[in-house]
């Protein structure tokens, strides 16, 4: 693969990206930054029209960026996969989410692996970025894509790199956040590390595709039993009447041994909610059973039900009902200040309430419509109006352009999930 591994070198490989979301589109724009022809692939016609019209759809990438590289030629897309045959090197950044049975989703892999398998050719690249199951490259991709006489490690490059994009991080990006890549083969490993070595600061080699794979799993799994943790700690601080917060802030003055993680309504996102689940699963196939992970798992899924236990509890101390109130949901993305609605407990919140039959609007900046089972909510101007007239507002996410000070005074009841009132101590605070 000595052709290649030259392409690469002297920046004269085409690099394709597939699945053009929060992940694919950065890493896209950054190969097309380095001088890579960079061609973008996805299935969604809209998001294709935009980006050759030098259209930025995705906030933490600058529109000016995108329409210089789109101008330049650099930065193209399409929906034709048949732009494969002159590719070199591909990155597979599809969703994977979990089904109804909170088994793994990979219908996204394996209809990109169905048309990968048309246009496969000699001295091609490809890395799966998309979360999975570990050994998920090897058992599943590796065998489709040698059926055609080709050969891994000598034919063809084959290896896995886990995403790591952290969507409203102004620190990091791209560029600054390590890479961790394993190949089917080292010598797989080797060229994906000199590919991503391109447009990446440190890009980190571990022993296989299966090990980069487990790594996503435990960076995951690691935030998501903590943040169990943390949940159920702050179950146990209301029961034992103490305030969570301050205890995890005392907490967090040992220099050693602790790391914070604080409480809220849920997990959200395209990783913590799902990943771990996916680990689970492989391991159930194996006659494990991951505790840990189906434990935190049960306490983070009903954070939801906690919380309207929580507005509940506000409502009956003013002699009111669920059924009826106004009740005012302030942020129902998943974390503050992006336009990312994915898996948000926000989106749980409102179908629990509207099926107690409570009156439900919400307020955020950054998503102004949102789709409960066949309704859609728009978002409600934040006025004072809409802040005096509500039963209770609950703060769901915490956005920084929210006034926190104006909320809670123009505000009868809040129930706040995210610490948000931290510098407020008044009786009509309710805090998770």
């Amino acid at each position: 693969m000595g052709k290649l591994i030259k392409k690469i070198n002297e920046c004269k490989a085409t690099i394709s990206i597939i699945g053009l979301g929060y992940a694919g589109l950065p890493l896209l724009v950054e190969f097309a930054e380095y001088g890579f022809k960079s061609i973008g692939i996805d299935i969604d016609e809209k998001k294709i029209e935009k980006l050759n019209k030098g259209i930025n759809y995705i906030r933490d990438i600058d529109n000016e960026r995108v329409k210089r590289l789109t101008k330049s030629g650099l930065l193209k897309a399409t929906t034709d996969f048949k732009v494969l045959k002159e590719v070199d090197a591909v990155s597979i950044c599809v969703p994977t989410p979990l089904k109804k049975t909170k088994d793994p989703d990979i219908s996204c892999i394996l209809d990109v692996l169905k048309e990968l398998k048309k246009y496969i050719h000699k001295d091609m690249l490809i890395i799966l970025e998309s979360t999975t199951y570990p050994g998920t490259t090897n058992e599943l991709l590796l065998p489709e894509l040698e059926s055609n006489g080709l050969k891994v490690g000598k034919d063809f490059a084959l290896a896995f790199s886990p995403e790591r994009i952290d969507p409203g991080n102004i620190k990091y990006n791209i560029k600054n956040t390590p890479k961790v890549v394993g190949g089917v083969t080292n010598e797989c490993g080797k060229i994906a590390t000199l590919l991503y070595s391109k447009i990446i600061d440190d890009v980190i080699t571990v022993s296989s595709a299966k090990a980069a794979e487990m790594v996503k799993m435990l960076e995951n799994t690691f935030r998501a039993v903590n943040i169990g943790l943390v949940n159920e700690f702050a179950i146990m601080c209301d029961k034992l009447d103490l305030d969570t917060n301050e205890i995890i802030q005392a907490a967090s003055t040992k220099p050693f041994g602790f790391m914070p993680f604080y409480p809220g309504p849920g997990l959200g996102g395209h990783c913590l909610p799902i990943d771990p689940l996916y680990l689970s699963w492989k391991l159930k196939t194996l006659d494990y059973n991951a505790r840990f992970i189906e434990l935190a798992s049960e306490v983070n899924v009903n954070m939801p039900l906690y919380v309207v236990s929580k507005i509940t509890d506000g409502l009956n101390n003013q002699k009111k009902s669920v059924n009826g109130s106004k009740i005012l949901i302030l942020g129902v993305t998943y974390k503050p200040d992006v336009d990312d609605i994915r898996e948000s407990p926000a989106l749980d919140i409102i179908k629990l309430l509207m099926k107690k039959r409570a009156d439900v609007v919400y307020n955020d900046p950054y998503a102004p419509y949102i789709q409960i089972d066949n309704t859609t909510l728009k978002s409600q101007k934040l006025t004072d109006k809409v802040l005096s007239i509500s039963d209770c507002v609950v703060i769901v996410t915490d956005h920084h352009s929210y006034n926190w000070k104006n909320i809670v005074a123009k505000s009868r009841l809040i129930v706040d999930t995210r610490n948000a009132t931290k510098n407020f101590k008044l009786a009509k605070i309710i805090k998770i």
